[in-house]
């Protein structure tokens, strides 16, 4: 059965983040951005029967060109989840189009597959980047042996728009594991993970379509991470753990910080012991007009996605 309704971190604006209090706008250095706004999700919902997560944008306060590249983020921080003898836990069969899926979880396991022929299982430290691009059936549930002996998920799903010269590419599979993220360790005893772009001259090992920053660090009290990166870059670090200072602001565990085009470098400096994925990357200024799971330029291009999918062209879908 191919699910439209409940399905994979299907966007809904109705879901506002917040800003929590006002910003503090005192100096800082020339070059250093200033934080525009921190943001905070209103409330989690289910996707599916196995994903607990809060959506933090698109959102009605987190406009779409302060966060492009990216579309969407649904963060679903550690969750236990009891042992299941029967059954799955997930979201069936649905069609994207037009924009990839970036996957990263840090406890349990999801398990993939998709009707280009790709699967795999994302455990923790583990990243998938999945491109849609022209069209692709997937779903995911939590790994069976995850799923039998139940435990903690922590996880994060982004999608990432793409331009419209390549919404008609093939679709891709970038099956990226713990052991192929190469880290970057701080002075203190903390560590940057490089997904995606560079990071004090060590790049990630993810393939992006635009320049695309993703980090993922552990920070030790007081350790500071210093990321130089265009200014014309949008910027978005979101705190999973901890408390973390950036531009004479304080963000807690849950928010998300979003930084202003000020300048040519930022940094985030750990209050506690902090864990922050910082997303980064090339806005990309073309229209955008989203229904479900497509991201296109136009409504006529929309109305050809679903056509698309009503008649086969998506592909079969397997057993």
């Amino acid at each position: 059965m191919v699910t439209f309704s409940g399905m994979t971190l299907t966007t809904s604006t109705d879901r506002a983040s917040t800003r929590e209090r006002p910003l503090d706008e005192t100096a800082r250095p020339a070059a250093e951005r200033s934080v525009e706004a921190i943001h905070r999700s209103t409330g989690f919902h289910w996707v599916g029967n196995g994903f607990f997560v809060s959506t933090y944008f698109p959102s009605a306060t987190l406009a779409a060109e302060r966060v492009s590249p990216f579309l969407l983020m649904d963060y679903g921080p550690a969750r236990e989840f009891s042992a299941q003898a029967r059954g799955k836990r997930g979201v069936g069969w649905h069609p994207h189009r037009g924009f990839e899926t970036v996957t990263l979880a840090w406890e349990g396991a999801v398990a993939h597959r998709d009707n280009a022929g790709h699967r795999g299982v994302i455990g923790p430290g583990d990243a998938q980047w999945m491109t849609a691009a022209s069209g692709i059936f997937h779903e995911e549930y939590h790994e069976e042996q995850f799923t039998r002996s139940g435990g903690r998920l922590h996880m994060m799903q982004l999608w990432v728009n793409l331009p419209k010269q390549d919404k008609a590419a093939a679709p891709g599979y970038q099956p990226i594991l713990a052991a192929d993220v190469p880290s970057v360790a701080l002075g203190s005893g903390g560590r940057v993970r490089v997904i995606a772009g560079e990071y004090a001259g060590v790049r990630g090992p993810a393939k992006t379509f635009t320049p695309i920053r993703m980090l993922d660090a552990e920070l030790r009290p007081g350790e500071a991470l210093n990321v130089e990166l265009p200014a014309a870059h949008n910027a978005l670090a979101m705190v999973a753990e901890g408390r973390a200072r950036a531009g004479g602001n304080e963000a807690r565990a849950g928010e998300l910080l979003l930084f202003a085009n000020d300048g040519d470098r930022l940094v985030i400096e750990a209050a506690e012991a902090s864990h922050v994925i910082l997303l980064a990357g090339e806005p990309i200024d073309e229209p955008i007009v989203q229904y479900g799971p497509f991201v296109m330029n136009s409504v006529e291009e929309i109305e050809q996605a679903i056509e698309d999918v009503q008649s086969g062209k998506f592909g079969p879908i397997p057993d």
